[in-house]
């Protein structure tokens, strides 16, 4: 994994001390090596982490005859077949790196070349005979890629903080762009939390050259019209799926170096871990997270998992003390408020895995988008049942069977329950039902917010702004709620602040075989009660593991990861040092945010140790989260 950076001026010769400025600030991307290219009016440079090839993988890297060029950030899973199938062509190979497999292929393909990766990337591939820059994002939103408009053309980077050298660049936050993390957790590209700054959207190209600049999605997450009938057994489905999991997990073992995996105690990180135990001779090296508080700590499931596969296992104990000391670098990195502390425990497991002397590690992220494991589903499921029902007896015992793991359960009491999952009933059949519940409750944060930022901040609503595919109205009502979900908290949140951004904060590279595209497209095709039968989670996952995963892990209830939040930042009622500071009256009033009696009376509360609720928590969380944002890339 990698970091790019690089410049697109018609106007004027690029300086390379500019590029060399750029790139330095993503060192920690990669920090083997750097490189620099330079060619008219292009641009490209590199922090390399070395995985494949660490002899000759050097970037930028170029064709036969230097007229098509790439910066590269990922790793192309199936690049052995699709080189074996470029030198067939006649395509003569200078590297064993999958890198250099792009720029043959762009000689194939050209801008097309996207659609045959499977892979996990963002690069910038230059062709000098067209002048022709193509910027390219991964299907699903793995790895980053930003862009910008400079004076004379454009700046690219895989990280905001390299454009952010460009002393053209403003350093302002975007009011619409914080009104979506304080939604969704995270903007929806292309906005980026940055004013002038935007996001390259997964799955989709952008080509800039004297034409002008045009966008293209190539590639998205689509289900069949309703009904869906199965075509065949369980049994059957279950056996392909098994199959798929295990050529997706051995592609994604490809390396020359050591690969480790998480191991969370949950169900994905679990199956991914017994299948590379059981189908490759790849050496298992495990690492987990462990906390203090019950309500957060798995370590009892990982134990089990490690003593029936037998692995080499490290466990990277996380105290409320060391997420608050984190909390600033984990923000540094993100470049973006968050609303959870859970981002900085991941650094922190990075940070453990980094340590041992290893570079990549397998995770079991996107099982639950891809099959239908979170609670949301299975709320959306009980709320559309309840609107069409609202006097069904059945109504409390359903209630009951969500958040088992929570000690401040939505479904706790009467009127949390009516006030929670009653929220938008009036809105069962429309897309994005199932995510109001959340939106509303995120967007509570907002009412924190100075009454100018608010209302810029809002002014959108958040099923319109997702500019919905129109045939998803035609879809399950449960493949629509996934659809949402991996265009909102999973590439946004999940693949990135938590993901990408803490794992690269370390130098270390994530995989995700669940979100080998072969596998979500066998997904969508499934009769929803497949993934979600009854209230049963990611069903036909589950049975496709029989015999190989322990019963008693293979049917446990899906518990999302989560940490401790404001909680963190208090000892005895008193904040750590630097929450003080920001939470000051001069420093509020100077950053500008926030509505200055309403920040401090939430301070206090936190204080008190009287935050308990999710909305409260989150409105801490980034109240304190957007404070440190200013203070290390607005203020300095």
């Amino acid at each position: 994994m990698c970091g790019i950076a690089g410049r697109l001026n018609w106007n004027a010769p690029i300086d390379p001390a500019q590029l060399a400025a750029m790139i330095a600030q993503l060192q920690h991307r990669g920090p083997d090596e750097q490189g620099l290219h330079t060619q008219g009016p292009i641009g490209l440079a590199h922090a390399r982490l070395s995985i494949i090839d660490l002899s000759s993988g050097t970037q930028p890297m170029t064709n036969e005859d230097g007229t098509v060029w790439v910066t590269f950030n990922g790793e192309i899973f199936n690049y052995l077949e699709l080189r074996a199938d470029l030198l067939r062509r006649g395509h003569r190979f200078s590297t064993q790196s999958d890198t250099e497999v792009l720029v043959h292929l762009y000689e194939e393909h050209g801008d097309a070349l996207v659609e045959q990766l499977n892979g996990q990337f963002a690069f910038a591939l230059w062709d000098s005979v067209r002048q022709h820059l193509l910027l390219a994002r991964d299907r699903t939103g793995i790895r980053p890629l930003f862009h910008t408009r400079v004076p004379g053309g454009l700046a690219f980077a895989s990280e905001i903080k390299a454009l952010l050298a460009l002393p053209e660049v403003p350093r302002r936050i975007d009011a619409r762009a914080l009104g979506e993390v304080f939604t969704y957790w995270a903007p929806l590209p292309p906005h980026a939390v940055f004013e002038g700054i935007e996001s390259l959207p997964p799955g989709h190209v952008m080509t800039v050259d004297a034409q002008g600049t045009r966008l293209r999605r190539y590639w998205d997450w689509t289900f069949p019209p309703a009904p869906i009938a199965a075509d065949r057994s369980a049994d059957a489905y279950a056996e392909e799926l098994r199959d798929l999991l295990i050529d997706a997990v051995r592609l994604q073992l490809r390396a020359d170096v050591p690969v480790a995996a998480y191991l969370s105690g949950g169900l994905d990180s679990s199956i991914v871990t017994t299948l590379i135990r059981h189908y490759t001779d790849t050496p298992l090296r495990t690492f987990s997270l462990t906390f203090d508080d019950a309500e957060f700590d798995e370590s009892a499931w990982q134990q089990r998992l490690v003593q029936h596969l037998h692995t080499e296992h490290t466990t990277v104990h996380c105290t409320r003390a060391d997420i608050a000391a984190a909390f600033p670098r984990a923000i540094a990195h993100a470049e973006t408020p968050i609303v959870r502390t859970a981002p900085a425990p991941m650094m922190l497991l990075a940070d453990g895995v980094r340590a041992a002397g290893y570079k990549v590690a397998l995770t079991g992220e996107g099982a639950d988008e891809v099959f239908g494991g979170y609670d949301i589903f299975k709320e959306g499921r009980v709320r559309r049942f309840i609107a069409r029902q609202p006097d069904s007896r059945c109504r409390p015992r359903l209630l009951e069977r969500l958040y088992p793991y929570l000690k401040h359960s939505p479904a706790a009491g009467r009127a949390m329950t009516e006030r929670f999952f009653r929220d938008g009933e009036a809105r069962f059949r429309e897309p994005g039902f199932a995510h109001l519940p959340r939106w509303t409750t995120t967007r509570r944060i907002t009412a924190f917010l100075s009454p100018e930022l608010r209302a810029a901040a809002t002014r959108f609503d958040p099923v319109d702004a997702l500019h919905l595919p129109a045939k998803l109205s035609r879809w399950e009502p449960l493949n629509q709620d996934q659809y949402i979900e991996a265009h909102t908290l999973m590439s946004g949140y999940l693949l990135c602040s938590q993901g990408d951004r803490m794992a690269m904060a370390a130098s270390i590279e994530t995989r995700f075989p669940f979100l080998d595209h072969r596998l979500i497209a066998f997904a969508s095709r499934l009769p929803p009660r497949y993934k979600l039968m009854g209230l049963v989670e990611k069903y036909l996952l589950k049975r496709s593991m029989d015999g190989l995963l322990p019963d008693a892990l293979r049917h446990r209830t899906k518990q999302p990861y989560r940490a401790p939040d404001s909680q963190s930042f208090f000892h005895d009622g008193e904040p750590v040092d630097y929450v003080a500071e920001l939470f000051s009256a001069a420093r509020l009033k100077e950053a500008g945010y926030f509505d200055l009696p309403a920040a401090i009376r939430l301070f206090d509360k936190a204080r008190a140790g009287k935050v308990i609720g999710f909305g409260d928590n989150m409105a801490f969380v980034g109240m304190l989260s957007t404070l440190l944002l200013h203070d290390q890339f607005i203020r300095r």
